[in-house]
């Protein structure tokens, strides 16, 4: 009853919403048709369609493509198909950050300009790389924020350049895609003992000794961030793991179809398959990424309207399907959405009761440098991704001073940046959620990677500001030498170092290089160029507090 109320509220909702953006439209008409006047000479006849997510052009090949007849991702025959494929390429990685003159690439316009209205994540920068523009030309009835993130449903008036793209359906929710609030109520081990199929019973060795199949999926969840919904819908419709069993020695031992000699077992393919969806979510959300490259090699650019989440999805399959057995999998009706639907139900209601996932008026925390006062520490790592080598560029390295290089004990200790709760602590990972709630899913929490288990904070532990959280060191994934790798989220998504809210530690503010580890902190006048190499000019002092122990 309950729901089914809320249900028709959200209904009336939307219809009100409609009616409104409906006569926001025709509101602008008049002005859109003033602007082709002056940029083109005359006011031609145009037809104008008001639509809460406008329909860019598709390509004729995907149009045909998605009328083909449809294959159930479930179906034996069809699976072992698509799987027995000579091996993807190898992994891909993020492309380098666009410039400015990069990301338009000039021409006239193709028709009349698109009338967009904002999602939730989109800023004024990264929307005019995705309709190829320049931000100059963007223009709204209402001031657009320069450089914060816009409120949903802003209205855009964009020139139509961007040409032939991808379909534009809206296919998986940002938070069916990241580790966020929706889910809170999802008990992995109890789904994948009732689907009681091969995940069931299976098994594998880890860092931590035995963990049956539902342990390693949450494991590959919490560690990337991911949504193990997400996971578990993938891995049934590679492999049949979940509901049923794998038809083949392929599907069981590359079981999200990624095969290389490296990658074999669950949590290696998991893992691999968390680094393709955070190079599809956090590139579109970044502006990085344009584009699809298949697996024949054909590419195809990406609608603007289109989500991260989305992405995510358009992008993963992408680099184990040629175009073809891509728009197959994605624009059926038996496709990949509608098993991930028949497993979990519909996940844009869910998404209603948890997205936005921030508010354009999200601030940071005040956050203070993760070492004692008084300290001198390098940056040796700008912006680079927070967990796995290609994921959101959220993170940074800070290393304490040493007459050593190398992996080598410290002296010196990782402090709190602000005050929380200790939720994590294994690994080398020490998370501490800021609003206390105990839920690494919601809110705003801090992630310090590589702190050595001796003397370790514990789970359970309240945090203040400067509190002993432990030694850097090389544990708990790759480094060359001893620092901390620090991280922030908010509602399960990892927050980009040099995004709408950039990362500001004790106000020293990131900035991203051209390159992943490159960049470097700002502070007024004073400047940390980050380089391995612990020159001067990479140093961040932290001022000394009065009475503070030496």
């Amino acid at each position: 009853m309950v729901r089914s109320l809320k249900h028709g509220i959200a209904a009336k909702q939307k219809t009100k919403s409609n009616v409104r953006r409906l006569a926001n439209s025709f509101v602008v008409v008049a002005w859109i048709l003033s602007i082709i006047a002056c940029s083109q000479g005359y006011i031609g006849s145009m037809e104008l369609t008001a639509t809460a997510h406008p329909q860019p052009l598709v390509t004729a090949e995907a149009a045909t493509l998605t009328s083909d007849s449809p294959s159930s991702p479930v179906e034996p025959t069809q699976t072992e198909a698509i799987l027995t494929e000579t091996p993807p390429a190898p992994p891909a990685t993020l492309p380098p950050a666009p410039t400015e003159t990069q990301s338009v690439t000039n021409g006239p316009t193709a028709g009349p300009p698109i009338l967009y209205y904002t999602q939730a994540g989109d800023t004024l920068k990264v929307l005019a790389i995705r309709f190829n523009v320049t931000p100059e030309e963007i223009t709204s009835p209402d001031p657009i924020p320069p450089v914060s993130f816009m409120k949903p449903g802003h209205l855009l008036i964009i020139p139509n350049r961007i040409g032939p793209t991808s379909p534009s359906t809206l296919l998986m929710p940002d938070s069916e895609v990241v580790y966020s609030p929706s889910t809170l109520d999802f008990d992995i081990d109890q789904y994948v003992a009732k689907a009681g199929g091969y995940l069931s019973t299976y098994k594998e060795y880890l860092s931590n000794g035995w963990n049956n199949g539902a342990q390693v999926v949450e494991r590959v969840a919490i560690e990337n961030s991911i949504n193990p919904r997400l996971l578990l819908s993938l891995l049934e419709f590679q492999s049949h793991w979940v509901l049923g069993q794998p038809l083949n020695l392929q599907q069981t031992t590359y079981p999200m179809g990624y095969y290389e000699v490296n990658h074999q077992g669950l949590y290696k393919q998991l893992s691999w398959s968390v680094e393709q969806l955070s190079i599809g979510y956090y590139g579109w959300r970044e502006g990085i990424l344009t584009d699809l490259t298949f697996k024949d090699g054909s590419k195809l650019r990406l609608a603007p309207p289109l989500n991260a989440g989305t992405v995510a999805v358009q992008f993963y399959l992408s680099t184990l399907f040629d175009q073809g057995k891509w728009n197959t999998a994605l624009y059926t009706p038996d496709g990949y959405p509608a098993l991930h639907k028949k497993m979990f139900g519909d996940a844009w209601l869910r998404a209603q009761t948890v997205e936005p996932l921030f508010p354009p008026d999200l601030e940071q925390p005040k956050l203070e440098l993760p070492f004692r006062p008084g300290r001198t520490w390098a940056l040796t790592g700008g912006p680079h991704s927070a967990w796995g080598p290609n994921g959101a560029l959220a993170a940074l390295d800070l290393a304490p001073s040493s007459e050593e290089s190398g992996c080598v004990p410290s002296p010196d200790y990782v402090t709190a940046m602000a005050p929380g709760l200790v939720i994590r602590s294994a690994n080398g990972a020490v998370l501490v959620d800021l609003d206390g709630d105990e839920k690494e899913q919601t809110g705003w929490v801090i992630l310090y990677m590589h702190i050595a288990t001796k003397d370790r904070v514990t789970v359970g532990t309240w945090l203040n500001t400067n509190d002993f959280i432990g030694y850097p060191s090389c544990e708990g994934g790759a480094a060359t030498g001893t620092h901390t790798h620090i991280a922030r989220k908010y509602n399960g998504e990892w927050m980009l170092a040099d995004g709408p809210i950039p990362f500001d530690i004790g106000g020293w503010i990131a900035y991203a290089g051209k390159n992943p580890y490159e960049g470097g902190l700002i502070n007024g006048n004073k400047k940390a160029v980050a380089c391995t190499c612990s020159s001067y000019t990479s140093l961040v002092s932290r001022p000394k507090i009065a009475d503070d122990n030496p």
